[in-house]
């Protein structure tokens, strides 16, 4: 195979970062469409929650980017398509989560929105990293050489780990073990087993996190941290703020639950 794998449509050849990185944001969007559970959100509170989440993951992803080497940001300052080239998946995730925090903060929303994007991200991810694979090389998405028999020659004779595609699979694998909290949300409040609203995307952060916390250690980026990178500091502080949430929030299920049997 050779990268980058342009896709054939019709008499035009796409470059498959594009193509999928467009059908990533479009798919993604409609399974939103299709997903999303009905609300009593205002329209404008609607927007305006959208435009925080869309704001602080472009800002979040970006300023991920540029401390993955701190010294290269440094220099190259004054070189635009330095500065504006790049952006990080969990830069994005984290930088959404506090644009949205932020905005329900100014429009006074306190219901938890998060569930009814899970499967649209990982949609869109899953997507994504199809084109970051095909795109071979130029995307710097792979990792690090290996002997293993998912080894892929990107190009240049050397057999790396295909990390997009180990992330491909463990996006799926989350997508199936997030099922049964799906069907949950979308079911009736029972007295015995209240759903905490939020549960599920709390879940698909902390698994999410933790996956790429683990396969940064077979990325080729630099690791100037202590041995870790930027984005595996990032992991962690999100995993130490979802570890939290999902402590606190299983224990305040625990004394609902307590609650609705006793007034029983």
């Amino acid at each position: 195979m050779d990268f980058p794998v342009y896709v054939p449509i019709g008499p035009w050849k796409i470059h498959p970062h594009v193509l999928f990185e467009a059908l990533s944001y479009f798919i993604g969007f409609r399974v939103y469409l299709w997903t999303r559970r009905s609300s009593d959100m205002p329209k404008l509170t609607s927007l305006q929650i959208l435009a925080g989440t869309i704001l602080g993951a472009a800002i979040g992803a970006k300023l991920l980017y540029w401390l993955e080497d701190p010294a290269a940001t440094w220099e190259q300052l004054r070189q635009g398509h330095f500065l504006w080239g790049g952006k990080t998946i969990v830069g994005g995730l984290l930088g959404g989560l506090i644009g949205v925090e932020l905005a329900k903060k100014w429009t006074g929303w306190t219901s938890s929105t998060g569930d009814d994007f899970v499967y649209p991200l990982i949609v869109g991810m899953v997507l994504g990293r199809i084109g970051c694979f095909l795109t071979g090389l130029d995307d710097h998405t792979y990792g690090t050489a290996t002997t293993w028999i998912t080894g892929v020659d990107f190009g240049d004779g050397i057999m790396r780990h295909p990390a997009q595609l180990y992330e491909i699979g463990f996006l799926l694998a989350l997508a199936m073990l997030l099922y049964p909290l799906y069907r949950r949300s979308r079911q009736p409040i029972s007295a015995d087993e209240p759903y905490l609203s939020g549960r599920m995307f709390q879940w698909f952060m902390a698994g999410y996190l933790l996956f790429r916390l683990a396969v940064e250690f077979i990325k080729p980026t630099p690791h100037p941290y202590l041995g870790l990178n930027n984005i595996q500091l990032a992991c962690i502080a999100g995993l130490v703020y979802y570890g939290w949430l999902l402590v606190r929030r299983g224990r305040g299920g625990s004394r609902a639950r307590s609650e609705i049997r006793t007034a029983g």
